[in-house]
């Protein structure tokens, strides 16, 4: 124990004469809080501390600690001035604890009690939760415990998609705007559920024995040993201070009480068996879960209103596609039927004998007449061939000249192609 406090001195660097007199006077220039604590922690026993004070003519040869010891074994009852000083120093920080608690329960008490809202609320569960028990035990209640409000989710649809707390936001959303707006009546209730109210009696009774402890020590306090031993004097102004703001407390405290005992009046519970922090914490997670189901039928909405224009786009495509391939049918029938116009047209013209009569051209003309005329001559040629002898070479050959002579039609070589040339005549 003497090492960790030789280190200990060792950090602050100050002599163990201004160390004694800060505590003297009750110097919080010099004595903080973590100076004070460490010196709860690490001072000797207070029968060491009377057989250090025994040691002062052996004070050059003894340990830094020991040293240290002897110094401060001349203050009169040190270890309560020192407790004492660390409950000046700390009180500011436990009444600024202990104070925002007490105001948050209170508030949120009022909010619960007046939100005009969160009662229209209340009233559409009980009338829902009447009707979907019609006919049952449970139907035709006159109301139902706070605790069941958390509960809601756990009822489900018959497709598990969504819970009876969605149907109810979606109701009110719909049907019920105003009652929306009981999430920003609850301010308080988020803070309210984190307070115990059993640590928080605890804490402000020890504020109280604290106080009165210390102003009873006072009264039975030394007299100030030297000048510089102001202790009674800052600490009994200290001690009125304290105890005005601790009665302040207190009373904010009752009314707290108070304000939760109607509100377990008002909803029909036993305070004693429902604590504050249990009562808040429901109403906090219910009004979290409100908030959540609100957002999750928003993004359900959102996401069937983008699978109904899908749907929709999709119809419309299809649609047009159907209307595209009618107008794409129809357009080949008319084709097809221009064809068959076409075919009937020349059935009928080859029967009738139209097609035959059909006014040629110079040249057509003129190629059939030449064409005509060749059939005749080769005709006659042939006929002579068969009745005169065929000896002679000159008649041969003069032949064969008169033939080189004779014009053919164009395009005629033999005497089929010539026939086919000739204009035919229709039977």
């Amino acid at each position: 124990m003497s090492q960790n406090l030789s280190i200990f001195l060792g950090s602050f660097r100050l002599p163990y004469v201004e160390i004694k007199n800060a505590v003297l006077e009750v110097n919080e220039k010099i004595i903080t809080e973590s100076l004070v604590q460490n010196l709860i922690k690490q001072m000797p026993a207070p029968e060491q501390m009377a057989t250090l004070a025994e040691m002062k003519d052996e004070y050059d040869d003894l340990a830094e600690a020991e040293q240290f010891g002897v110094v401060m074994s001349n203050v009169k009852r040190l270890m309560p001035r020192l407790e004492a000083i660390q409950f000046k120093l700390q009180f500011e920080e436990q009444l600024n604890n202990l104070k925002p608690d007490v105001v948050s329960v209170t508030a949120a008490c009022e909010e619960v009690r007046k939100s005009q809202t969160f009662s229209k609320l209340l009233e559409l569960i009980l009338l829902v939760g009447n009707y979907m028990n019609a006919g049952s035990r449970n139907g035709n209640a006159f109301g139902f415990s706070i605790s069941y409000l958390v509960k809601l989710r756990d009822t489900k649809s018959a497709d598990q998609k969504q819970t009876l707390l969605h149907f109810l936001a979606n109701l009110c959303l719909e049907q019920h705007p105003e009652v929306m707006t009981f999430v920003d009546e609850l301010i308080h209730v988020e803070k309210a559920s984190r307070v115990s109210a059993e640590i928080l009696q605890k804490n402000i009774d020890q504020m109280g024995r604290q106080i009165k402890g210390l102003k009873k020590d006072l009264e039975t306090f030394p007299p100030p040993q030297s000048d510089k031993d102001l202790f009674v004097q800052k600490m009994s102004e200290f001690v009125v201070t304290a105890n005005e703001q601790y009665e302040k407390l207190d009373m904010m405290h009752k009314n707290m009480e108070k304000q939760y005992d109607d509100m377990g009046e008002y909803f029909v519970f036993d305070p004693r068996k429902v604590s504050v922090e249990e009562f808040f914490g429901d109403l906090n997670n219910f009004k979290n879960m409100f908030q959540q189901a609100v957002k999750e039928n928003q993004k359900r909405k959102e996401a069937e209103e983008k699978i109904k224009r899908a749907k929709l786009a999709r119809e419309k495509a299809e649609k047009e596609k159907e209307e595209k391939l009618k107008k794409n049918q129809l357009l080949d029938i008319n084709a097809e039927g221009d064809e068959t116009g076409i075919m009937d047209g020349l059935l009928e013209a080859l029967q009738s004998g139209a097609a035959f009569r059909r006014k040629r051209g110079p040249r057509q003309a003129a190629n059939h007449r030449r064409a005509g005329h060749a059939v005749t001559n080769i005709l006659a040629k042939e006929l002579m061939q068969e009745d005169a002898p065929s000896s002679s070479k000159l008649d041969t050959k003069k032949r064969k000249t008169e033939e080189k002579e004779e014009p053919k039609p164009e395009g005629a070589e033999t005497l089929e192609e010539l026939l086919d040339a000739a204009p035919r005549r229709s039977n």
